[in-house]
């Protein structure tokens, strides 16, 4: 009963918290997961075709455009290149936009961690991205809170305090696997790639942590995976919504070197996909169920094999963030996939 109380309590106060702190934004116009949507995809990777899959969409980047992508643990080479991403940045004048992580890449590996600003910036200019674009790290002067349509389990989005400055966002998302959430896709870009560091311990820990302290302290509150899953797809439409107040949001994923690995993993398992193509479309949910269903209907060859990833996506339960999605009005898994190539 004590320990009831207490957890209790202790919700009260990150609920009070996160409502104080909240900045009111109200939610924009969800798709329902009766309706279809459209998914446009490429076979071509080049800096060209990420230009015709945007057009493709028909929507135009307006005002001050973040280009969120992730820049990359120190050694690890998956990330979505500087080149391949330059033309598109630089035609819609986007920035681009990180924030720090909540984690050490390992007390040997101090010049590749990106949990500080100052180390985070030496990273981001070693692969290349600052001689080519502006880049903002959003939560390196604080952060700002705002509201969740789904408060099962976040009462609020904590994200980097430089959100504020855009108008547009671009989800640049590089799809692969990742070891917590099973995958990295669309859904993972906007909630934990968006997250302060505060922001990234709250989700991860299902809103039992609002405020990061050490590794050992919040990795003792992953043991709810569907409830981490969950908070990811609610800190997504928080996003989504935010976003949809002012200019819009657009999402845009490219699948190539699909290790099982995340791009915040410093030393990746070997990539053993062979690269597919870039998908695009306007609802999230259909883009990342998109290329699960790609990987899934590959075939296994001496040069490609999908068996780990969707091993790594089952063991994970990963399909659980896009069920979640779809169920709290975020988009739809049913999706029109329409090739440009043709």
């Amino acid at each position: 009963m004590k320990k009831t109380l207490l957890a209790l309590f202790a919700a009260v106060l990150v609920f009070a918290g996160c409502k104080q702190k909240t900045t009111e934004v109200q939610a924009q116009p969800q798709v329902q997961d009766s309706q279809e949507a459209t998914v446009y995809v490429t076979r071509d990777i080049s800096p060209e075709a990420l230009v015709k899959i945007y057009q493709a969409l028909g929507v135009e980047a307006k005002g001050r455009v973040a280009v969120k992508i992730s820049t990359g643990e120190g050694s690890n080479p998956n990330y979505l290149k500087p080149e391949l991403i330059k033309n598109l940045v630089q035609l819609v004048d986007g920035t681009i936009v990180e924030c720090n992580t909540a984690y050490t890449s390992g007390p040997l590996n101090k010049k590749d961690d990106r949990n500080t600003s100052e180390n985070h910036w030496k990273v981001i200019e070693r692969h290349g991205f600052t001689p080519l674009f502006k880049v903002d790290i959003m939560d390196e002067e604080g952060e700002m809170r705002i509201p969740v349509q789904d408060t099962t389990h976040i009462k609020c989005d904590i994200v980097g305090s430089h959100m504020e400055n855009y108008d547009f966002m671009i989800a640049l998302n590089h799809f692969k696997g990742h070891p917590m959430g099973g995958y990295g896709g669309a859904l993972k870009n906007l909630s934990i790639g968006c997250a302060s560091q505060n922001g990234k311990a709250y989700i991860h820990s299902a809103g039992r942590m609002e405020k990061l302290n050490m590794m050992k302290l919040w990795t003792k509150y992953v043991d709810d995976q569907d409830g981490f899953l969950e908070s990811m797809a609610a800190a997504a439409q928080a996003v989504t919504d935010y976003f949809g107040k002012k200019e819009g949001i657009i999402y845009i994923s490219v699948m190539n070197n699909m290790s099982i690995d995340c791009d915040c993993v410093d030393h990746p398992e070997p990539v053993k996909l062979e690269d597919y193509g870039i998908l695009a479309s306007t609802d999230p949910v259909a883009l990342d169920q998109a290329c699960i269903d790609i990987i899934n209907n590959q075939k296994v060859t001496a040069t490609n094999d999908p068996t780990d990833l969707l091993a790594r996506i089952d063991k994970q339960h990963g399909l659980h963030t896009i069920e979640h999605a779809a169920a709290i009005g975020l988009g739809t898994r049913k999706y029109n996939l329409v090739n440009i190539d043709k």
